[in-house]
């Protein structure tokens, strides 16, 4: 059964990447993968289940007296229906919540011309400098915000700026690289950094002290490549429709400030309340949904001109959102079943550097969700108590092991489109292939990779000079 399950996961992903050869829609074959292989799990929990979690298994029927009569497999069964789907879909619904709503805060900010705020100021028609703007916007958007709300963004005012969809698509994809790497510094920027920071492993001065180099050298060095290959000027776009121009300047920007406070807030909110951020998310979002009720009652606009909050609904991009529930219920699969847990385990064993160990799961993490990937390392390696030494030493808070796991783990990602939330949002907003992306960006990002992991690494043997594990 863990073969079938690995099998079927990379025929998906490989039936992924090749969508216009076999012209079915990805959205289509990932749920597709994502059901199949919890049908398997299902079929197969009375071998998988007690090898994974036998001493969970055991706490379950003994909690559960009703099951004292069934039969070993239907307690297996049941222990996946009640306890591993439950967990899975609670953690995926989480993301897919604040992703509904963030993109419809931003869909909201759009359709009334709130992204001319920042339009208006990017006055550049130069192809290079625009790139240079763009990435460093997103850069520094995505250590605020999170790196799926900064594509959301950014992608959406692209569109406002290069009219040209194979050139609109060579700027998503530094966009792509520019968010991922603009998170991984960040105890805020990413889900990963949130989870080490949240649960201790990290602290954010350590983090941002020894990651923003090596962030900053990932996205510089496929920007200047791609700025090498990028000359002339763009032309000008046309001007906003004549629905947006029915909203005044000043209101654009009430609705622009609103909107993107209350994303930044979002974060803010998960630090204070400790809630998951799709509460935050959608706080915000009820709090634009009355603003805007009360903004169009005043305004007493024709129906068929205003853009009230149902309206903006029906623009979301719900393929992308379906696609993206079934890779994460695919990837669920893996962790639930130990798979991802075994390949790290191998790793250990197998490697014990704490550098090369690091590196290779930043790969995988271009493959596998990063976020079950750090959740199962993080299970596997506890956090070493103040004053260990030797190999265990870079397992301490802000150990090294933590650090460069938030590092690789957060630019890993850019290596394919489909390894990041970034690159799925953006795969889905402006329907860029695998194929294209993998040919022109993987091995830029491949590049800027190692290039910030070598000054990650300088970094600690000049600052740090810890054991270094070779």
């Amino acid at each position: 059964m863990i073969i079938t399950l690995i099998l079927l996961f990379i025929i998906g992903y490989l039936c992924i990447a090749l969508e216009h050869t076999l012209r079915i829609d990805k959205t289509a074959i990932a749920l597709l993968l994502g059901m199949v292989m919890w049908i398997v799990y299902a079929l197969g929990a009375e071998w998988i289940v007690p090898w994974v979690e036998n001493e969970e298994l055991a706490r379950f029927i003994s909690d559960n007296p009703r099951l004292a009569g069934s039969s070993f497999a239907q307690q297996c069964l049941d222990y996946v229906l009640n306890v591993k789907i439950v967990e899975a879909l609670g953690d995926i619904s989480q993301t897919l919540f604040f992703l509904i709503g963030a993109m419809t805060i931003v869909e909201l900010i759009d359709v009334h011309g709130g992204f001319t705020v920042i339009t208006d100021h990017i006055s550049t028609r130069d192809k290079r400098r625009l790139l240079y703007v763009i990435c460093i916007t997103t850069f520094i958007f995505s250590a605020v915000l999170d790196n799926m709300t900064t594509t959301i963004v950014m992608i959406l005012l692209l569109r406002k700026l290069v009219s040209d969809k194979q050139e609109r698509w060579i700027y998503a994809g530094m966009i792509i690289i520019a968010a991922n790497t603009g998170g991984a510094w960040s105890p805020i920027g990413d889900v990963t950094t949130i989870m080490l920071w949240v649960k201790g492993n990290v602290t954010a001065p350590a983090l941002i002290c020894y990651v923003l180099l090596p962030s900053i050298v990932a996205m510089a060095v496929p920007m200047f490549s791609v700025a090498g290959l990028l000359k002339g000027e763009l032309p000008v776009m046309a001007k906003e429709s004549k629905a947006v121009s029915e909203i005044s300047s000043r209101e654009r920007k009430t609705i622009f400030y609103l909107g993107i406070c209350g994303l930044i807030f979002v974060p803010v909110f998960k630090t204070i309340t400790h809630l998951p951020p799709f509460v935050g998310i959608l706080l915000v979002l009820a709090v634009l949904w009355v603003f805007t009720e009360l903004f169009y009652n005043g305004k007493m606009l024709d129906r068929s001109r205003e853009h009230r909050l149902p309206k903006v609904i029906s623009r979301i991009d719900m393929p992308s959102i379906l696609f993206f529930l079934g890779i994460l219920m695919a990837v669920s699969v893996l962790d639930a079943s130990g798979i991802l847990s075994a390949t790290a385990q191998f790793l250990d064993e197998k490697v014990h550097n704490v550098y090369i160990i690091d590196v290779l799961l930043g790969v995988l993490s271009s493959i596998f969700d990063n976020v079950p990937l750090v959740a199962g390392v993080m299970g596997m390696y506890p956090v070493a108590l103040p004053g260990a030494t030797d190999y265990a030493a870079n397992f301490v808070v802000d150990g090294t092991f933590w650090e460069f796991l938030s590092y690789c783990a957060g630019v890993g990602g850019s290596l394919l489109i489909i390894g990041s939330a970034a690159g799925v949002i953006a795969m889905g907003l402006e329907r860029i292939t695998f194929g294209w992306y993998f040919k022109r960006f993987t091995w830029l990002a491949f590049l800027g990779y190692l290039a910030g992991a070598l000054i990650y690494i300088l970094e600690v043997f000049f600052m740090k000079a810890p054991y270094l594990g070779w």
